[in-house]
């Protein structure tokens, strides 16, 4: 006899399907901004660590970096690399507190009017801003000329080259960074916590040392690991700033590249700098927490020794400088800024500082002379003529305009649909892929650009617009990232939940519902990947090629040999391109509200 054993089908197909597919929807779209990185990043930076490890007679080994270790010029020159670094990220971190501080408790309107001349020279190129401070620190530059004009000196050898102007470059760089890094943290710390310390009896500097500095601190921390990594990579600054005493790691490896062909040499100098960049980040992670970078403050605190002596520490400062701080605050929430304030002063004079190097180059464009001099003899257009009318810098300009749009749109598309992604995904499963998304802006560009030298040289992308699209992009996704981030946090989902309900699809209610109502922080995503693009020199060393450049590259080759008017007339073109887009992204931003 047979038995026929009839089996039932699974009950539990549909639903794994149904889980399958919302699994589907809700990973899905991070998934070409993962495998972008995948590829143009970690793979690069994986080409690095490889090339390091090869010696000069092509076996592995640690021989380039016994190198290193062994020849005192090397180790001299890492060390000036950490501790211009530190130096710039002390500085600016000490500098742009208060102004962090200021913004964060006055309305959003005056808020944003203040923003305006932090963004000017945030966004403006390092180029321009280090062109600007050879004019004013030079010998025969603006500073030098006024002090001999009024006999405070009779004589004068300039600020530069020397320290004290590579500080003063790559301070006036990354102070704007330090502040737009603090700023949101700080306004997420309720205002009512300090109210209620000194409703309790607690002066005001007591309130001010036990409440705001702690609860600000991780975004502190920030300002300070953004600006000390970013500041290992800086060579721009050291080069046209500095003397051969102040030579940056970055010099040595562009020198391996460029100069000496040794790429395994420069792959072992970028290893190094991405080791450190690594610990720092990992030790950053572990003692603030990673999403302090976006604006969150980390609830959970561990009660330590360490901590108890910190807070006691703070309430001791709060303390000693209780009378002077007797008197009331010189603004309060929403009524604006008073300019007379010790506070208000020194943020003025901060701006002050910030904007007028980046203004000061406007008129050598306007010079009738044949040379940069102090007075410029106005009032001329003839180096503009020189710049528009030249087939180089057209060629530069064109091709720079075509790998910045490229740029924004890749970057934005990908940008967004990972930020999309993240807000459908468990908290667990955002930190990691929200790290490799800012990963770029951690690790410095140099390494980045190396990298990309390894891997696009071998598909013969280096000299072509793909190439610098590709490596900018990679540049890029952190800042749309962070803008698109800021943004879905103020999103309200209901209405998405009200058109799924009425029956749209996912691409219809991105492009019905979420789209619309994001398009200021998609726009502004756009046109910071785009200015990303613009301003970026040290991708376009490596992968732009020598003959057809980008602008910054034209300007780079330019500015080493001669300061000319025609670098004026360029930087105040520049400088107009940077304005123009501030003020679109503010009035996008004012339309949205």
């Amino acid at each position: 006899m047979t038995i026929a054993i009839r089996v039932p089908r699974s009950t539990d197909t549909p639903r794994r399907r149904s889980a399958w597919l919302a699994a589907s929807l809700r990973f899905g779209p991070v998934v070409p901004t993962l495998l972008f990185l995948l590829v143009f990043f970690i793979v690069p930076v994986g080409e690095i660590l490889q090339g390091g490890l090869v010696n000069s007679d092509g076996t592995y080994g640690i021989g380039q970096f016994e190198r290193i270790a062994r020849t005192p010029v090397y180790a001299k020159v890492l060390w000036i690399t950490f501790g211009i670094s530190l130096l710039t990220a002390a500085f600016s971190v000490v500098l742009g507190y208060p102004v962090a501080y200021l913004l964060s408790r006055v309305s959003d309107r005056v808020r944003e009017r203040w923003l305006l001349w932090i963004m000017l020279p945030f966004w403006t190129s390092y180029l321009v801003k280090t062109y600007a401070w050879m004019l004013l620190l030079s010998k025969t530059g603006v500073l030098s000329s006024i002090a001999l004009a009024l006999g405070l000196v009779h004589e004068t050898t300039g600020t530069i080259p020397s320290l004290t102007g590579v500080l003063i470059g790559m301070v006036h760089s990354m102070l704007p960074l330090a502040v737009m890094t603090m700023l949101p943290v700080m306004r997420g710390i309720d205002e009512r916590l300090s109210q209620a310390a000194e409703t309790l009896g607690a002066e005001r500097s007591t309130s001010f040392f036990t409440m705001f500095l702690p609860l600000s601190s991780p975004g502190v921390a920030a300002a300070g690991l953004l600006v000390f990594v970013s500041s290992l990579g800086f060579f721009i600054v050291p080069a046209l700033l500095g003397s051969p005493r102040e030579t940056m790691i970055a010099q040595l490896v562009i020198s391996s590249v460029l100069e000496l062909f040794d790429m395994h040499f420069a792959g072992a100098l970028s290893t190094v700098l991405l080791i450190c960049s690594i610990a720092i980040f990992f030790l950053y992670d572990r003692v603030v927490g990673l999403t302090s970078l976006t604006g969150e403050v980390r609830e959970r605190q561990r009660a330590s020794r360490a901590q108890g002596f910190k807070l006691a520490l703070l309430i001791w400062a709060g303390r000693i400088s209780a009378p002077l701080a007797r008197r009331r605050a010189s603004f309060r929430q929403g009524e604006g800024v008073r300019l007379f304030s010790p506070l208000g002063l020194f943020t003025v004079a901060v701006l002050i500082v910030l904007v007028v190097p980046v203004l000061s180059v406007i008129p050598y464009a306007f010079t009738r002379g044949d040379f940069i001099a102090f007075p410029p003899k106005l009032f001329s257009l003839r180096w503009f003529g020189t710049f528009l009318g030249s087939s180089v810098w057209q060629s530069a300009v064109i091709r720079s305009f075509v790998v910045g749009l490229g740029t924004a749109v890749l970057s934005v598309v990908l940008g967004f649909s990972a930020t999309l992604a993240m807000t459908r995904m468990q908290p667990r499963a955002v930190k990691p892929i929200f790290a490799l998304m800012v990963a770029p802006l951690i690790v410095p560009r140099i390494v980045v650009a190396v990298g990309l030298l390894y891997l696009l040289s071998r598909f013969g992308l280096t000299g072509t617009n793909t190439g610098l699209i590709i490596g900018h992009t990679v540049l890029a996704i952190p800042y749309v990232v962070v803008t698109l981030a800021a943004g879905f946090q103020r999103f309200d989902w209901r209405l998405d939940d009200a058109a799924r309900v009425m029956g749209a699809s996912s691409l219809q209610r991105i492009r019905t519902v979420v789209l619309p109502l994001l398009l200021a922080s998609v726009s502004a995503a756009f046109l910071f990947a785009f200015l990303v693009s613009f301003d970026d020199l040290t991708i376009a060393i490596f992968v732009s090629g020598g003959i057809n450049t980008t602008l910054p590259k034209q300007m780079w080759d330019d500015i080493q040999l001669a300061i000319t008017p025609t670098l004026a007339a360029v930087s105040t073109t520049l400088v107009v391109l940077i304005a123009i887009v501030i003020s679109v992204s503010s009035w996008l931003k004012r339309r949205a509200r």
